[in-house]
């Protein structure tokens, strides 16, 4: 049985280097992670969009994302780029 993919939610404390690092754990069993933003972190598109470039630079360069209404699919590339 394949398990889905791992959802974290951002809330209104925002990011913290915690919440980075809990992610890129995830990246060590999966090849995608989804990030949802709450209410309380403000439903904004420009939030949303500063919250992903802010976890991508500190996942590094083997990573994109891509929005979804609030919500951010991170992808892990399987070859680094250069």
């Amino acid at each position: 049985m394949k398990k889905g993919i791992p959802v974290f939610q951002i809330g209104k404390k925002g990011l913290s280097n915690d919440f980075i690092t809990t992610i890129k754990s995830a990246f060590a069993k999966r090849e995608n992670v989804k990030v949802t933003m709450l209410k309380s972190a403000g439903h904004n598109k420009e939030k949303t969009k500063e919250a992903a470039e802010e976890i991508i630079n500190g996942l590094g360069k083997n990573f994109t994302y891509k929005i979804i209404g609030f919500t951010i699919v991170i992808k892990k590339w399987r070859k680094p780029k250069r």
